[in-house]
């Protein structure tokens, strides 16, 4: 007997918002149940569900504790699964939902921001293999004292994608209401189209550079486990985008997409005593406060002195600055400078790594619109140019209209 096919299906809180897309998120696993394969459903809290639940927390307590959050939070996604799990029987099949903890999703001890640990997936194997549509509970976990924790942003799309490594599945479909991946956001540059396919490290970059289709930790679960995720509309049955390691076709496309991240500001400390060890002081002195920091530039003036810049999220910046006033004397540093006024625009692509000039084309052309750099960095397959906030849309315009991002890339001119 041939093994069956595998599929998870992942669909985020606007697919399953109302009793009407539930059954259409219910009919989708059961088109792929009625194909022959064993189906694995994980949902979302329905819409605003979990907005509200943080809401009905804080009015009872502006500051609620972490671990009864998780246990508050999780209820959303119970709701779900037992309510597509009722669905799915209604339309005749057979269903059965479970919660984070009935399928022993362990995870760490850190609430409202856990990492897996491990996933025991016999439970669901024998449920499948009994002719059940299986759906989970996205999001949640359990820690080993038997603690429901949750797993933060993006958390069911990390869910999923785990629970399709653990499974072995064969792909790991995640619905949601756009119908793929673009090559920038369409509400700023209309003339974006959908991507086919993209490489992990590619939507890595445009993930942790503001683009929102799906949270970089799932991506990072993908490109370890091998697991090849589409992203396609819960509104219909059409083709979406793959994300998959990358092939050699990949190669000619200079840039795949381009991202803007607006919530962010800089730091720039200017004339730090040029010694080591400072470097270290300053971001040991940020990550006690808790801040997260993004980019980074250092830059040598003349042995005695330094500059260093950074940029940190802007829910970070007021933390970010009382960290850097309390410790900048130790450091010598002569100045600093702060600024809020900011977006960072970035091109990303893996034909980076084997074409020159990608740099040139994208400057040369925010000079020629009159767009002043404030600062570079890079990596491998990205370019990312802070600009003003007020030039932020035009400059990402700008990228856009340059890598000709508004074709399919069969049609790009320097595409071979």
């Amino acid at each position: 007997m041939s093994k069956k096919e595998i599929i998870v299906q992942k669909f985020g809180g606007s697919s399953v918002a109302n009793a009407e897309k539930i059954k259409k998120a219910a009919q989708k696993a059961i088109n792929e149940f009625k194909q022959g394969k064993q189906v694995v459903m994980v949902a979302s809290a329905r819409g605003k569900q979990t907005d509200q639940l943080i809401a009905d927390a804080l009015e009872v307590n502006p500051n609620p504790p972490k671990r009864e959050m998780d246990q508050l939070l999780s209820t959303g996604e119970q709701q779900t699964v037992s309510l597509v799990a009722m669905a799915i029987e209604g339309m005749g099949y057979k269903a059965i939902s479970f919660t984070g903890a009935q399928i022993r999703m362990i995870t760490d001890s850190v609430h409202t921001k856990a990492r897996i640990k491990s996933i025991d997936v016999e439970r669901i194997k024998k449920e499948l293999d009994k002719g059940n549509i299986v759906i989970v509970a996205g999001f949640q976990g359990i820690d080993e004292n038997e603690n429901i924790t949750t797993l933060g942003r993006g958390g069911s799309d990390t869910s999923a994608v785990a629970l399709a490594a653990a499974l072995k599945a064969d792909t790991c479909d995640i619905y949601t209401d756009v119908d793929g991946v673009y090559t920038t956001d369409p509400r700023i540059f209309k003339d974006a189209v959908k991507l086919e396919q993209i490489s992990y490290d590619e939507i890595l970059e445009m993930a942790s550079l503001g683009a929102g289709v799906m949270h970089g930790r799932s991506i990072e679960f993908g490109k370890k486990y091998n697991v090849i995720i589409h992203v396609r509309s819960s509104m219909s049955d059409k083709k979406g985008t793959l994300i998959t390691h990358e092939v050699p076709q990949m190669e000619g496309i200079l840039v795949s997409g381009a991202t803007i991240e607006k919530n962010l500001a800089k730091v720039s400390m200017v004339g730090v005593d040029n010694k080591p060890g400072n470097a270290a002081k300053i971001f040991a002195h940020l990550a006690e406060a808790k801040v997260s920091v993004n980019d980074i530039i250092q830059t040598e003036v003349s042995k005695q002195k330094a500059n260093i810049s950074f940029t940190v999220n802007k829910n970070d910046f007021n933390d970010a600055k009382k960290a850097v006033e309390s410790i900048k004397e130790k450091v010598g540093c002569d100045n600093v400078f702060y600024r809020d006024d900011i977006a960072e625009v970035s091109a990303i692509g893996v034909g980076m790594r084997t074409h020159y000039g990608v740099a040139n084309m994208m400057f040369s052309a925010l000079a020629k619109e009159k767009i002043n750099i404030d600062s570079i960095t890079t990596s491998e397959i990205r370019i990312s140019c802070l600009v003003d906030k007020a030039q932020g849309d035009k400059a990402l315009i700008c990228v856009c209209k340059t890598f000709e991002l508004d074709k399919p890339v069969n049609k790009r001119s320097y595409v071979k």
